[in-house]
């Protein structure tokens, strides 16, 4: 059927030589017909253009979700597998199995030996990778577009053919756990970030590690981990993101052949967890081997879709991002009592964390740091900021958007977060629209109902004593990426 498309948008029109030829039918809306007319396999669900780009949203029958950036300018592609799960679906005592199983993808399957799978994408000249976070887990690919095919069938393969065992798990497990040591229990910065996390969401399931707590690693079972695939790694629970030179005929012919069949799964539904609001400031305080004290603080901030998240961005862009940021300023430059400070927008599908971290300098300690903020915070809400400063975080967001869709992987990337994340890869399109109408009012509308003092959350880092730089890190190897990545597009 896809291959008899291809055919439809090459093949030239005939017409009546005696009389004036009907206009041209749009080889787009032929296609969107003809797809669904004749299939019942896939439909294509909605187009949308933005500059350049043209971005196609198909659906299998069995719920597969298919976006596809198209780019020929180069012959290389980015080949990305979303899942609609991350560590927030884990439930009490199996954290960190959405990472954990991470790990165990890049295993066997019935059809590919282990370790045949990296074999097979670097003797092309891929490149390979995955990541978990708290909504989502994906998994990436960037090869020669030549080898699509050979790309769809390893993603297809271990989306559906999966074979775990006792000795795989325990190897696994035993890299998570070295993992965990080295970037969580034996580092300082991990350490105070997830005892922030845990202090500020305490009844929210953004509140544990999404590595996880390191007993309900070791807990976890082949049957934990047999179910968890089995539930999650679902076609319906599965978006696919190719970017760059492919063509779209063969693109779907793939598709179609390799994963058409899979049945769908019962998912469970993704309910939004609700915090009651925090009414009293809340602290804790951690002895670590840092040559000087770290403060590490925390308020509750919107969601990625939520109306007030692109004015808290340009806040945030005004308070601590370049050199000429306000609290840069006053810890930093002017200030001198930390070496450095940056803060966290979170870009997750329900209320996360803002988290602002500070180092301070030797002989400086975290409150004198914790004044400042909480003095320009308290500022910010009662004054708002500049027409200068809201043009110029704006200008400055917008091109760190733009920097961001430079290649075909960033592009994938942001089509398939915003789809998992947002439910709807459109929400990417609108970020610079958004951020045109922010208003100063609106900045600091947010400043009022996001910072308010007593809705902090507050980590105090001392110096235990102990030598920093005689840390041992446990020598962790893994496949994936990081538990927990870069900031999200």
């Amino acid at each position: 059927m896809v291959r008899m498309l291809a055919a439809l948008l090459l093949t030239p029109m005939l017409t009546d030589c005696g009389a004036a030829p009907p206009p041209a039918p749009d080889p787009r809306t032929l296609l969107l017909q003809t797809i669904n007319a004749e299939s019942d396999r896939i439909q294509l669900v909605t187009e949308h253009r933005f500059n350049t780009l043209a971005v196609e949203k198909y659906r299998l029958a069995n719920g597969l979700t298919v976006l596809y950036l198209p780019d020929h300018g180069a012959p290389v592609l980015s080949y990305q597998t979303w899942f609609r799960v991350g560590s927030r679906d884990e439930k009490p005592g199996k954290t960190g199995i959405a990472h954990l199983f991470e790990h165990l993808m890049f295993k066997e399957t019935k059809n590919t030996p282990e370790g045949e799978f990296d074999r097979r994408l670097e003797r092309i000249g891929g490149r390979v990778n995955a990541a978990t976070w708290l909504d989502w887990t994906y998994y990436h690919e960037d090869v020669p577009s030549a080898h699509l095919a050979e790309v769809v069938h390893l993603e297809a393969d271990r989306m559906e053919h999966m074979v775990l065992n006792h000795d795989q798990l325990e190897a696994e497990r035993d890299v998570v756990m070295n993992e965990r040591k080295e970037y969580v229990d034996n580092d300082p910065g991990g350490k105070l970030s997830e005892v922030l996390w845990a202090l500020a969401l305490d009844d929210h399931p953004y509140g544990h590690p999404t590595i996880g707590w390191m007993d309900d690693i070791a807990g976890l079972s082949l049957q934990d981990c047999l179910a968890f695939y089995g539930t999650y790694y679902a076609p319906n629970n599965a978006v696919i993101v190719v970017a760059g030179d492919v063509d779209r005929a063969t693109l779907l012919d793939q598709i179609l052949q390799k994963y058409g069949h899979m049945p769908a799964q019962a998912v469970p539904e993704r309910g939004i967890a609700t915090e009651s609001v925090q009414a009293a400031p809340r602290f804790s305080e951690l002895r670590l081997p840092l040559s000087a004290e770290r403060l590490l603080m925390a308020w509750r901030a919107p969601a990625v879709t939520d109306p007030t998240h692109a004015a808290f961005e340009v806040l945030n862009e005004v308070l601590f991002e370049g050199d000429s940021a306000r609290l840069y300023r006053a810890l930093i430059t002017d200030g001198e009592l930390a070496s450095s400070a940056s803060a966290f927008v979170p870009g997750f599908r329900e209320a996360g964390l803002y988290e602002v971290s500070v180092d301070l300098r030797p002989g400086h300690t975290a409150e004198e740091a914790e004044q400042i903020v909480l003095h320009h915070f308290a500022r910010v809400s009662a004054e708002g900021i500049t027409e200068g400063e809201l043009q110029k975080a704006r200008n400055k967001l917008e091109t760190s958007f733009y920097r961001t869709l430079q290649t075909a992987q960033q592009r994938a990337r942001a089509l398939g977060f915003w789809e998992v994340t947002a439910g709807d890869f459109r929400h990417l399109f609108t970020a610079t629209d958004l951020l045109d109408r922010v208003t100063r009012e609106e900045v600091q509308q947010a400043a009022v109902s996001i910072l308010r003092p007593e809705g902090r959350s507050v980590v105090y880092g001392r110096p235990s004593g102990e030598d920093p730089t005689a840390v041992d890190h446990g020598g962790a190897d893994h496949e994936g990426e990081d538990a927990v990545p870069p900031e999200a597009p």
